[in-house]
This record gives structure tokens, C-alpha cells and sequence, in this order.
């Protein structure tokens, strides 16, 4: 069949000439369509298998993630005003009666009717101590994990079958969910229910039903190739991948040459041989989808590229070490107005402490965030931005390669002095970012309210700050949100968020079963010839 084919183009390529010249050109040209030809239908076999991996997986997210998603009771914590009467030890008075020298964090929180201090030590554990009598919790960090997730599910029959602490992104808990360590709470339902929570902050992971982990396992294999990396390295996946891509975007150009700039001659071999039926629909099909195959193509291989950059943000969290002693200042003879106050915290500028006052929004004032100097109980003024713009000098100095995370935590160095080009930036502009915006800080980083930090740089860098947990949320340059663009429009199609997320997962889902359509007929039109 495929000699057929061969012939017929040749027949509808041959004409007399007169002329040598017009001979031998027109020879390249017949040569040169074949070759186009012929390659399209080498590299489209070549590519069928990846295409049904990607296309399958690909029409299953919106059904799993947004018409079939599971469901969960409560996804938020909201906080409440601290219960003072609770509160009868200060913070020194608890760490001193516990041998508690030096610690990284604090907090106050409240569970089963009581109220602890949660205090991050050098280790790195949370360890909890009854705010009134000063007691150590046992496996206290273990049972805030249970009583958060119980609260997300308002679950308070099923049993936990286990309760284990997550360092690592794996399969089930995958990056995109950002917070770590996690406690991971396994309950014996019918759901089969995986609760993950972040009790350093009371903030909801992610859950997972089986129905979502087995989601969660197709798409990672099929969609992101995970296989691969296990198999080989996360570069090596990376490089295939990519390599694929090129090879369908490839196939996916030589399908417009062949039927858009060789379109008369293709008529001519249509109405000569009569081609109907799978070859007919291939054409039509592939026409129709061909920009919707360069597109996610493209932004699928550039969102990919992006990957084989390290990831630094998991360990970009300034946190020293802070003396007990040096706290002259008792926590509970704060100034703080605590009808508002949810929580306290502190944090390390310059070998100084600050406690770190969160307050509720109420009918005269926004939710707000005070600093009160931990020797002498003085209001650091706009102490929030100053803090941020403080940390961003740390996490620039990071990211920049002059120093390390771990040394930019001394406090015995001082401030990290600028040496590079990306250290020296200088800031433009520090606003506060109180909740997701699409252009290019969305709900996928997880983190607010932020501190955004523009600075003047080839690059536009910006980088997002979580000044409650002293985190970077975020690094995004101008290449970013080139990316970040183009995957959410062309890959997402998030351009058509106004029409509601049912039409715009409706339209994504048509586009990928085109592709996935012209594939299938393509190899069907091969099978037929073979």
C-alpha cells in the first residue's frame, strides 16, 4: 500500500518540461515532499506511544482533580484569639524550668481544651509545653498531627492505622503541596483516607482517597515519567522527555507542510486516488488540532526544562539559634491587645530578637503582623517589611552562590555582605501580598500572606517572602513567568478561566482527545498500508 502511495505521488508530481533547468527543480521539490512525507509518518510512529500516555493522563486530570475530586470537611484552620487565662507561664519561665537553652522558633497553640507552647528546638523538633503548669507533652507533636487531621476530616470515630512523619516528596505527597516535613495520618475508612498536615503552622498538606492515589499514580508515571527517574536520574528523565516532545512537535510541523504549503498537490492525489475513510479524518483531524499540538507540546517541554534546575526553596528558611537568656522581656508582659492576638513568634534581625504578634482583622483594623522588641518591649516600627527586606538580602545572598543557607543562619557572621551582581540588586519595591493573584503568584505556592520583593536586576527578580515562618515562598525571574505563562495558557488553558472552570476543562479535555484522535488514525493509516 505504501508503494501505492509512493506511485501516486510521483504521478501527481510528473509534468512536462520543457526546460532542463524547471526539470531538476522540479525533481528537488517531488524529492523533497516525499522525504517531508515520509519522515512525518516515521516520526509520528515513533511518537504514538508517548502521545497516548500523555493524552490518557492528561484527560484524566480534570476529572480527578476537578469534577470527581474528593472531598474533605474543613481545609482551614482559622485562627482564634489566644485564650490568656490559659497562659500563665511566659515563654522564658517555660523553657527554663525545661533546661531549655537556645531554641529556633515558638507558638502558641490550643487543642483538646488546652493550651501549649510549641517550641521549635536546635534539633529541628517540635516539642510541646502546657502554657500553664510548664509540663513537656509527651509525643505531643504526634497528637497535634492526629487532632489536626481528625479536624480537617471531622472525623472523631475512625481509627488512625498509622501516624508517620514525611521529610520527602514521594509519589503520593507530591512537590506542587510544598510544605515539609508533614505528618502523613492514615485512618481505616472506606475512602482509605491519607491526611498530611504541617502542625509547625496548623496548615492542611494535602488529602488523598484511593481513588486519588491511584489518580495520583497514572499521571506521575504517565504524565511526568516518573518511571524514568526511578530507573535513571531526574536529568536523564528530564532529557527524554523533552527529546520526545521535539520529535511531536516535528511530526506535528511536517503535517503542516504537508498539508499547508503541499496543499494543491495533495488535492491532486486525493481526487486522483479517491482516499476516504481513516486517511480523510487523519488530514481533517490533524488540521484542525495542529496548533493545539505545537502548543501543549511547547509548553510542555518548556514547563520540563525548568525542572532540571535544583530546587532550593525547601531549604531557603532563615532560622538562628536564639538564647533564652537573652529574652529580657517576659512574652506575657508584652503591650500586645489580646482581644486580637491569635499567636506569638520570634524572630532574629542583626543578633536581636523580636516577638512576632499575629493579630485578627476586626471592623476598624486588617488582620495585622507587630514586632516588639524582645529586650525592651518596644513596637518595631513597619517592622514586617523591614523583616522581609532583611530576608531577602539572606535568601539573595543564597541564591546568588555567595554563601550557603546553613552559614547565612550564623548569627556569629553577622549580616551576609554583598560581593555579587545578584546580591547587589537593589530593591525596587516591597509590598505585602494578602492573597493569590493569577499574574504570577498563585494559590500553587501555597504560602500567605507574603511579602513581595522586586528588585532591579536583568531579570526582574522577585522574590516572595512568608515573614511568619522566615521562608521564601518563592524566585521568579522574567524566564519564570515566561514559562509560567505559557504553560498556564497554552498548556492550562487558563485564558479561559472567565467561561467557568466546566467549559475551559471541557475545551482542554476536547483538545487532547483531537490529539490523541489524529495519533491513533495515523497508525491506523500505516497498519492499513503495511
Amino acid at each position: 500500500m505504501e508503494n501505492k502511495s509512493m506511485a501516486a505521488f510521483q504521478q501527481a508530481d510528473a509534468a512536462p518540461n520543457t526546460s532542463g533547468a524547471s526539470a531538476t527543480a522540479g525533481n528537488l521539490t517531488a524529492t523533497l515532499r516525499r522525504k517531508i512525507y515520509t519522515w512525518h509518518r516515521t516520526i509520528g510512529l515513533v511518537t504514538i506511544i508517548p502521545v497516548i500516555f500523555w493524552c490518557l493522563s492528561g484527560l484524566m486530570h480534570p476529572f480527578l482533580s476537578h469534577w470527581f475530586k474528593p472531598t474533605i470537611a474543613r481545609e482551614f484552620m482559622p485562627p482564634k484569639v489566644l485564650e490568656k487565662t490559659q497562659i500563665t507561664l511566659s515563654l522564658q519561665e517555660v523553657l527554663t524550668k525545661n533546661k531549655v537553652a537556645d531554641f529556633k522558633n515558638f507558638r502558641i497553640i490550643a487543642f483538646n481544651g488546652q493550651t501549649f507552647y510549641q517550641v521549635k528546638g536546635i534539633d529541628g523538633y517540635l516539642r510541646y509545653f502546657h502554657a500553664a503548669t510548664g509540663e513537656l507533652l509527651q509525643d505531643g507533636d504526634k497528637k497535634y498531627a492526629e487532632f489536626m487531621a481528625r479536624y480537617f476530616l471531622d472525623d472523631q470515630t475512625s481509627a488512625a492505622t498509622s501516624i508517620t512523619v514525611q521529610k520527602q516528596f514521594d509519589q503520593q505527597y507530591k512537590y506542587v503541596n510544598r510544605y515539609l516535613p508533614v505528618w502523613k495520618v492514615s485512618f481505616d475508612r472506606p475512602d482509605g483516607m491519607d491526611v498530611y498536615v504541617e502542625t509547625a503552622s496548623g496548615r492542611l498538606g494535602t488529602f488523598n482517597t484511593t481513588s486519588r492515589k491511584a489518580f495520583l499514580w497514572v499521571f506521575d508515571n504517565f504524565h511526568n515519567w516518573s518511571f524514568l527517574g526511578n530507573i535513571t536520574n531526574n536529568t536523564w528523565r528530564i532529557t527524554i522527555m523533552v527529546l520526545l516532545l521535539g520529535v511531536i512537535l516535528a511530526s506535528a510541523v511536517t503535517g503542516i507542510v504537508i498539508y499547508g504549503l503541499f496543499w494543491d498537490r495533495f488535492k491532486k492525489l486525493s481526487s486522483t486516488n479517491e482516499k476516504k475513510g481513516i486517511r480523510k479524518y487523519h488530514r481533517q483531524i490533524g488540521i484542525a488540532t495542529a496548533f493545539i499540538t505545537l502548543t501543549f507540546t511547547f509548553s510542555g517541554a518548556f514547563h520540563a526544562t525548568r525542572k532540571l534546575e535544583p530546587n532550593v526553596l525547601p531549604e531557603m528558611i532563615y532560622e538562628p539559634a536564639i538564647l533564652t537568656r537573652e529574652l529580657a522581656t517576659a512574652s506575657l508582659a508584652l503591650d500586645v491587645d489580646w482581644e486580637r492576638l491569635h499567636n506569638l513568634s520570634i524572630v532574629r534581625k542583626s543578633k536581636h530578637d523580636y516577638f512576632q504578634a499575629f493579630y485578627l482583622p476586626n471592623d476598624d483594623e486588617p488582620a495585622q503582623t507587630i514586632y516588639l522588641d524582645a529586650a525592651d518591649g518596644k513596637v518595631w516600627e513597619n517592622g514586617n517589611i523591614a523583616y522581609a527586606k532583611f530576608l531577602g538580602k539572606k535568601f539573595l545572598a543564597v541564591l546568588s552562590g555567595a554563601t550557603s543557607m546553613t552559614a547565612a543562619c550564623c548569627e556569629e557572621m553577622g549580616d551576609v555582605q554583598s560581593s555579587g551582581v545578584d546580591q547587589d540588586a537593589t530593591l525596587l519595591k516591597a509590598e505585602v501580598v494578602p492573597k493569590f493573584e493569577s499574574r504570577e503568584y498563585g494559590f500553587v505556592f501555597k504560602r500567605l500572606p507574603v511579602v513581595r520583593l522586586q528588585y532591579d536586576t536583568p531579570d526582574d527578580l522577585a522574590l516572595y517572602v512568608e515573614t511568619a515562618t522566615s521562608r521564601l515562598a518563592a524566585s521568579i525571574d522574567a524566564t519564570d513567568r515566561i514559562e509560567g505563562y505559557s504553560f498556564a495558557i497554552f498548556h492550562k488553558f487558563l485564558l479561559m478561566d472567565w467561561a467557568g472552570k466546566n467549559v475551559r476543562d471541557s475545551m482542554m479535555l476536547l483538545s487532547a482527545f483531537g490529539v490523541l484522535t489524529v495519533s491513533v488514525l495515523g497508525v491506523l493509516v500505516f497498519l492499513k498500508r503495511a
